[in-house]
């Protein structure tokens, strides 16, 4: 079994020629299979937009703060809007970071359609005279990034022996055009500033739906990765690339050949300044529902070569013994991150999640003993010999 010690960079470039394509998947294929992280170049973005977005990223986090409270979450039912620094947590930890969340801008749904589909919704946009020309660029930016994820898409049920339209039942209307995607724009004080910050970014998780592409902003380190041997490898910035990261939707449809991989953000070094991110998370429809896609023999066979059976402990977002659609879990996941939403607007949700929390805790707790009990009495067995 291999362990991968750096993060691949592929030219996207070369998927765009018939010639050079087929190099392009075979090598796309072991970054999926291998890591379930990887660099893309020549993405297709505009390096002129993208650079405006940079700009407009950073100087959000300058708005008055009383601009900042008005988009603040806890004002949408659909988890869009201002986060407070502190106010998020991943694995029963703060993580220390201030941001904003936008979706493509879509309506709030009607009365009648499920709960979880309020997951789906209209952005608070900041005003335009505070911060002319914010809600133009990312509304460009999301498009154009929501095009080249399918195309990304594509390559990946290309790479794994699928037809390249496999995917594409996750993702609502014509080429995705009534999916709405999600970016954050991220912002990561250093730990002089912070003072009681505990150097968790964000904590250790994998990403949900199907994959996600990161803008590293600024030139601080602080994004890893951790292989298979538990080792925490750099995944630095490097100008004109994405990072890609495989979500657990994409491991779980495809019988675990795509690999969804451990991560982590730490706060950057006291005396550095903050680290800006913004990324970019492509949407699947709420209504789906995870099936095996029949992988081919041959690719799983590669799978089990390469990578053995071995898991992490982080588990998936959408359990198939547990949720009939992906909204569901995605609903809980998100109130689970974000509980002062959960009790503006979902409280009977957040109180269900608090309750199964403590029951678990209870049976940790419980199988903790019993392991305790059992080796006490292993130990008096052995002292009676």
């Amino acid at each position: 079994m291999t362990s991968f010690t750096s993060i691949p960079i592929l030219d996207l470039s070369l998927a765009r020629s018939e010639e050079t394509k087929p190099a392009f998947l075979d090598s796309l294929r072991h970054a999926l299979i291998e890591v379930g992280f990887l660099y893309i170049s020549n993405t297709g973005i505009s390096d002129e937009l993208i650079q405006q977005v940079k700009k407009l990223g950073v100087e959000f986090f300058d708005l008055p703060e009383d601009e900042k409270l008005r988009l603040e979450m806890k004002n949408s039912p659909h988890f869009l809007g201002y986060s407070r620094l502190g106010n998020e947590i991943t694995r029963f930890a703060v993580d220390w970071r201030e941001q904003i969340d936008i979706g493509t801008e879509l309506p709030a749904p009607k009365p009648e359609d499920p709960i979880y589909r309020n997951l789906v919704g209209p952005n608070i946009w900041v005003k335009d005279e505070l911060l002319p020309g914010f809600r133009d660029i990312y509304q460009r930016y999301m498009k154009d990034m929501a095009d080249m994820s399918i195309f990304f898409t594509r390559l990946i049920a290309e790479a794994i022996g699928l037809p390249p339209n496999a995917f594409d039942k996750y993702f609502e209307g014509t080429n995705g055009d009534k999916q709405q995607h999600k970016l954050k724009i991220v912002k990561y004080p250093d730990l002089g500033e912070l003072k009681e910050g505990t150097g968790q970014g964000v904590g250790p998780h994998k990403d949900s739906m199907l994959s996600s592409y990161l803008l590293q902003v600024t030139p601080h380190k602080g994004l890893q990765v951790q292989n298979s041997e538990g080792q925490w490898i750099d995944c630095p910035p490097i100008d004109g690339t994405l990072v890609v990261a495989i979500g657990q939707g994409m491991e779980a449809i495809t019988q675990g050949v795509c690999t969804s991989t451990t991560h982590r953000v730490l706060s950057p070094e006291p005396g550095s300044g903050a680290r800006f991110s913004i990324p970019f998370f492509q949407g699947v429809s709420y209504d789906a529902s995870f099936e095996d896609m029949g992988m081919p023999e041959a690719v799983l066979a590669l799978k089990r070569e390469i990578v053995g059976g071995k898991k992490d402990s982080i588990e998936f977002t959408f359990k198939k013994d547990r949720f009939k659609h992906l909204g569901e879990a995605t609903l809980l996941n998100r109130i689970k991150s974000h509980p002062d939403v959960g009790q503006k607007y979902y409280p009977d949700l957040l109180a269900m999640i608090r309750e199964r929390e403590k029951k678990d805790a209870e049976e940790l707790e419980r199988q903790k003993l019993a392991r305790e009990e059992l080796q006490g009495n292993m130990s008096k067995e052995i002292g009676v010999y």
